[in-house]
This record gives structure tokens, sequence and C-alpha cells, in this order.
């Protein structure tokens, strides 16, 4: 599918302003979308919404594909609905001084937003609205909610060390821990629903101002999921203790020398084609309830998979597997009709990859971060563009376009500056906004600019780092005044300057 030409800024809630340590789907949110709209942005780009586990990364510890991330629901439009006492709710003070260089405390968050959230749930009652969401999402609800409330019952171990008869879905056993519990899965529910309503009006609101969402479906789902829990079929587990037999990852690669070992474990694609992929088709219609567009994750694994046996400690010792290739998207196709999809395609990318992205013209990405490290034939520079293609100064896995100048090379430095017509590195003055300013102007369909740019932040900003495991997806910004009339005005000029 081809897209219009347009432009959108990429920013996941969670680094949003907000009372309580971390962005939310409240004010701020609609703050944000006002920007993007009077900037004449007609994309917002976010990460995936699920619940986060571990590290809290959106792409590999996520306890379901369905579900969203109760942490992002807003306790003030709670408390309009009379479920919370606003005078009662107290601020989490951000502990950072630079409103620009904060990040999310976590271990501070959660516990202060469930004891808010649980008084929202204990004067809660079912609404026929609150019926009917919960009778139309049972397909993947209620697994989900169960999943929940076992796993906060076993002290939050993974499912495979529950008593053997709860792993393996003994329908008694199941029936039993669903009485048991019942209290816990409707509290469950309850976020869910919250959390799916707020997000709906949030969405409705920016497509009311013409700006589509782009959502993002990571590949790979956590091994401790209700995703693999109630479906282990569709994954290549150990028979005997459900580990996953296989892990993911890509091999050595442009972010790490020892290649990315993820830990999710990988698709039994032959089963899965066995039901015509329909695990995959649900979750795709899911995704399509609920934003525009669907950037796909690690693309290139849906024709060939890097697959490391268990027990690996980095991502060399791997191979390559074909995965389902074009016929998966087909069906898809059948299913959901025209494909709204951009393909991340980063990485080593084959020509079979290619052919496969461009057999269903879904745009690929280009990265500005990554043009200038070699000759003029480097295809991540603009005068190699299509039109149907996604530039980025750089996505959520690079540092700010700031921050990777700082460190640079100095050759790579000079061949920036006399692409933008400059004698010399020193030249250039404000190497974020250059780098907008090639985005824009480009000739690709889709130009996506992280926030972090927009506001000209360094290295400090940065959203994850694919190389550490730990202290990621944390960084935030805490007052929207950073958004301010100056940025907008620098934004809408070259937007409309360049037909976005």
């Amino acid at each position: 599918m081809t897209f219009q030409r347009a432009s959108g800024v990429l920013l996941h809630p969670t680094c949003l302003p907000g009372q309580f340590g971390i962005g939310d789907l409240g004010q701020s949110a609609y703050e944000f979308v006002d920007f993007l709209a009077k900037s004449g942005q007609k994309l917002w780009q976010i990460l995936p919404l699920g619940p986060t586990g571990y590290e809290h990364s959106p792409y590999i510890m996520n306890f379901s594909t369905f579900a969203g991330n109760p942490l992002l629901i807003s306790l003030e439009q709670l408390a309009a609905e009379g479920l919370l006492d606003a005078a009662a709710l107290e601020p989490l003070p951000d502990s950072d001084s630079d409103p620009a260089y904060s990040r999310v405390q976590f271990d501070q968050v959660i516990p202060h937003k469930f004891k808010y959230l649980q008084q929202a749930f204990d004067r809660f009652q079912p609404t026929p609205d609150y019926e009917k969401f919960c009778q139309d999402q049972a397909w993947w609800l209620d697994d989900f909610v169960l999943f929940m409330a076992l796993l906060e019952a076993h002290d939050y171990k993974p499912w495979n060390q529950w008593e053997t008869a709860i792993a393996r879905r003994d329908p008694l056993a199941l029936k039993e821990q669903t009485e048991k519990l019942q209290d816990s899965i409707n509290f469950q529910k309850f976020l869910q629903f919250k959390f799916f309503s707020q997000w709906a009006k949030l969405r409705a609101y920016a497509n009311g101002k013409e700006i589509l969402i782009v959502g993002d479906v990571s590949i790979y789902v956590c091994h401790n999921s209700a995703d693999v829990w109630a479906s282990p079929e569709n994954f290549k587990l150990d028979p005997e203790t459900y580990d996953p037999a296989f892990m993911a990852g890509v091999p050595p690669d442009y972010f790490s020398a020892t290649g990315q070992l993820w830990g999710n474990p990988v698709y039994d694609w032959d089963k899965l084609e066995q039901t015509n992929f329909l695990w995959w088709i649900n979750r795709f219609k899911a995704t399509l309830l609920y934003v525009d567009i669907v950037r796909v994750d690690h693309f290139r694994g849906f024709e060939a998979y890097w697959q490391v046996p268990a027990g690996e400690t980095t991502a060399m010792n791997g191979e390559w597997l074909k995965g389902p290739d074009a016929k998966f998207f087909e069906v898809l196709e059948a299913s959901v009709g025209s494909l709204p999809v951009m393909a991340e395609d980063l990485g080593i990318i084959t020509p079979e990859v290619e052919a496969l992205r461009d057999r269903f013209q879904f745009p690929g990405m280009k990265i500005l971060q990554f043009a200038f490290g070699n000759g003029s034939e480097n295809a991540y520079q603009p005068h190699h563009y299509v039109r149907n293609c996604v530039v980025y100064p750089g996505t959520h896995d690079n540092d700010t376009a700031l921050g990777w100048w700082t460190i640079a090379a100095d050759a790579e430095k000079q061949h920036v500056a006399q692409y933008l017509g400059y004698h010399s590195a020193d030249e250039v003055q404000e190497i974020s906004w250059e780098f907008i300013h090639l985005a824009l102007a480009s000739v690709a369909d889709l130009a996506v600019i992280p926030l972090q740019d927009l506001l000209s932040l360094d290295g400090r900003a940065r959203m994850n780092d694919p190389s550490i495991n730990e202290g990621q997806w944390r960084w935030r910004f805490t007052r929207s005044e950073l958004l301010s009339q100056d940025v907008s005005d620098r934004l809408l000029h070259l937007t409309k300057l360049y037909s976005r």
C-alpha cells in the first residue's frame, strides 16, 4: 500500500508530561495532538502499547500482544468520572531537575498508580459498555486476565514454573483458579476496559484533526505472556519444560558486534500455517481496531528469521530459517483487505526481503544516521530514495541526532557537511534541524521525526540502546511548554515548504 505525502512525529505516550511520573492518555496527550495539528503534521507514531514487565521494553517484555498498558490510564479522567477523588490525588514529583531529560522511575510509578487504579475499581459499577467490551473481546481478554491473576498469585514466576495442571491449562484446574481469583480477574478486566476506552477517545480526537496513529506490531512476543501460555502450540518450546527451545534475535549488525539475543520464543510457522495463520490474523485485526497504520517491527523475520538454540548467551551461534514469506501476507490481505503497513526493513536485508516488501508495496525505512558512514552509493542517502518509503533521522533504537553527531567520526561528520553544502563540519550548527530538513525535503512519501530531534536534545534523551538491556525505555519530558510556538512554527514552515 502506498501513502499520500505526509510527515509526523515519533513519541511514545509514556514520554509525555504528567503528574504521576509517567506520561498517560490524559491532558498532555491531547495537548500533544494539538501541537501536531498546528504544526501541520498528519502522523503520530507510537511504540507498542501493551503491558510491560522486566525492564519495561514494549517489544521484548510484554505480557500480551492484545492488551493495553494500565500505566497509561489517566487518573484525572477516572476522577472526572467520579471513580477517584481529584483532591486526594497525590502527584509523584520528578526527581530530574531538567524537564527535557527526565526518566520514568518505574519502581515508584507502578505502586503509586496502582494504588489509585485499585481505588477506582473499588468504586466502579459495571455498565452496558463494560459488559459489551468484555463480551466482544472475550476471545483474548479471558485468557489474559486469568494469566495476570495467576501471575500475581505465583509471585510473577514464569507460567511454565506454575503447577503443572495450570501451566498445561487443564480445564478443571483453570475453572477452579478462575473462581478462586475472581476479584483479581475483574480488576484486570476493569483496567483493560478503561485503557481502551481512553485510547479510543484519544485516537478519535487525533483522527478528528486529520492525524493518523501509526502503531507498532513487534514480530515476537514474550515467553512469559498470556500469548504463549494460551497458545503454546504456536511456538517452538521444549515439550517437557515449555521453555523456549530456540530464541529470537539477529546476528551481529550495526547495533551490536555479537548480535542481538532477544530471548523471545520463535514461532512454529508450520503449525501456524495449518490454522491459516489465525492467531496472526486476529493480531492484525485487533491492532487495526486501535491504530490507522501498522509499522511491522523486524519485517525481515517473515521472509527468514534468525534462530538461536536455547542456552546461548549471544546471538552469534544461530541460523537463518525460512519464514512464511508471501503466503502469510496473501492470507492477511484476503482477510482484512488493503494493508496499511510500514515495513521495518533495517539490518541484514536480502533481495528476497526486498522482493517481499515490494510485492505488497509496503514502504520501507530510511535512516539518516546510517547514511554517511561510507561513500555516495549508501542507500540511506536521500538521493537514492524511492517515493514509497519512510525517512527518519533516527528511530527509537538510535541515539538522538545531536547525540549521534557528538560521537560521530570526523570523516562521517565531514561527509554530512559536504552533503548539506558546507565546507567543513564546524559550519554545521544545528544537526537535528539539518536532518529534519533533509527528511522533509526528500522524495520519501512519509517522514517521521523523533520528538527529541525537534527539541534538539542530546544523547541523554535516547529512548533505547539495543546493545544494553538495563535502564532503557525511560526517557520523558515533563513540561508541555517545551512544545513551544517557535518549534511548531519552524516545523510547520518546512512541512508546507515541502508539500507534506
